[in-house]
């Protein structure tokens, strides 16, 4: 239904959203641990005290819910946008392994959403010849979805949207895909009419987990690519170098009048160091520049994983990144290592590391205050931060098939928060923890309701 006013959680730029209220709610994707034909969950959680208020089960074992998002957001203010008085109401979540897509209504009872759309993998195939659907971002004119492979689980990957009012696939959205094969993330720079696309692997690349063999052949994703927005045609083709495995999340700057953003590589294979890139125009031209690298830390190979039990050490696994609103703040999460760390990039391309924290890791399984007597495994992966930037919640899990070769006697889950201090430090805060370990299912995607850092575009600087 069309809103008189614009949704009350839509701002037009992103100074404008550091002031809305403090988040209350979140919602966080769970999947099957086991994967003995339980279904994944969405649960709510109460951020006033770390409970855990509902649990909703999808009706279908083995999807593997990701990185879900919602149906609109601050895009839609945008003054071309043709959806200005929709509302943040639905929460769409793809699912990785089973390509099945769920919409969940949140607006009659935040706090217990409701199931109210399926559609069905076949009917994403049909419409998109795309399948595993990885990563929902609400845009101005559609929802926006990347897909990891074909229907065959091969390239091409690619983008396809979904319909904003019917949720109905409309169809695959490169009209000129150039050489770009392998997919990932994505994401724009609408004041630049672009779109950036990264690369992680097609389906048969990684559902198996992680390949030793194609990790020393340098054949997973190491490249951006830049688009078109409007025409949807590519433009350019941005290696990072192939030693760069893994090209992951994308974190474009929030304010729209400027043209640089971060992407991070999950591991070298020349030093298992992780390395964080600036992307950036100049002169027309779209350049990135590696930035910072996190290098591996020693280990006893007794404590290591089979995989890495031959090199010795712990490779930090930088799985995720987030910018705070104002373009401060990346937070890096080093899943292998179990730390979480906080860079100031107001200078995007000389970052000052400004904060650390540890919670589980491979070898460290640093306890978490609440438990100081439990060895936590997982580390900090999938990171979120509050609109103020004040706040960091932060889950343990990656991926079934890749937690269980580096952590391979399993995860149990869990959700941890830090505060962001005035000089970028991190503090975590001692009495909020999630403990998922009764429930058995694994914690992914975090999102805020209302709305948080890497939910929403905007159209005016700030």
């Amino acid at each position: 239904m069309a809103l008189i006013q614009p949704d009350p959680t839509f701002y037009p730029s992103a100074r404008d959203a550091m002031q809305a209220p403090k988040e209350e709610l979140a919602y966080v994707a769970l999947l099957d641990a086991e994967g003995q034909g339980r279904p994944d969950g969405l649960a709510t959680i109460d951020l006033s005290n770390g409970s855990i208020v509902s649990v909703a089960d999808m009706p279908n074992a083995g999807d593997e819910l990701h990185h879900f998002g919602w149906n609109v957001c601050s895009a839609a203010l945008c003054p071309y946008a043709p959806h200005p008085h929709v509302e943040r109401r639905y929460l769409v979540l793809p699912g990785l392994r089973s390509s099945r897509i769920y919409v969940f209504d949140v607006k009659d009872d935040p706090r217990r959403p409701r199931l109210v759309k399926t559609i069905e993998p076949e009917t994403v195939f049909e419409k998109t010849g795309y399948s595993r659907p990885h990563t929902v971002h609400c845009g101005t004119d559609a929802i926006y979805v990347s897909a990891l492979g074909n229907v065959d689980g091969d390239a091409p990957g690619g983008v396809f949207t979904l319909d904003h009012d019917t949720f109905e696939p409309k169809g695959r959205w490169e009209a000129d895909r150039g050489p770009q094969e392998l997919h990932y993330d994505f994401w724009w720079h609408l004041g630049n009419d672009t779109m950036i696309t990264s690369e992680w692997g097609t389906p048969n690349q990684i559902e198996a987990g992680p390949s030793l063999d194609l990790l020393v052949g340098r054949q997973y994703g190491h490249r951006l690519h830049v688009w078109d927005l409007t025409k949807r045609r590519h433009l350019q083709e941005i290696d990072l170098g192939d030693q760069h495995q893994m090209a992951l999340e994308l974190r474009p700057a929030h304010d729209p009048s400027k043209t640089h953003g971060f992407v991070n590589t999950v591991i070298s294979v020349e030093d298992l160091s992780a390395n964080i890139f600036t992307w950036y125009q100049e002169n027309g031209v779209w350049k990135a520049n590696k930035i910072i690298t996190i290098p591996a830390e020693p280990a006893d190979a007794d404590l290591l994983p089979e995989p890495l039990k031959q090199f010795g050490a712990v490779p930090p696994l930088v799985t995720d990144i987030s910018l705070t609103l104002d373009d401060r703040i990346l937070l890096v999460s080093c899943w292998g290592t179990g730390e979480l760390k906080a860079y100031d990039v107001s200078d995007p391309f000389s970052p000052r590391e400004t904060g650390s924290v540890r919670v589980g890791g491979i070898v460290g399984r640093a306890a978490h205050p609440a438990h100081p007597e439990r060895a936590l495994n997982g580390g900090p992966q999938m990171v979120e931060a509050s609109r103020d930037g004040r706040r960091v919640y932060f889950s343990n899990s990656l991926y079934r098939s890749w937690d269980d070769v580096f952590y391979p006697d399993g995860v149990s889950s869990w959700i941890a928060k830090v505060d962001i201090g005035d000089d970028g430090s991190l503090t975590l805060d001692e009495d909020f923890f999630v403990d998922f370990a009764s429930d058995g299912r694994r914690a992914h995607q975090i999102r805020l309701q209302g709305g948080d850092s890497s939910s929403d575009s905007y159209c005016f600087p700030s």
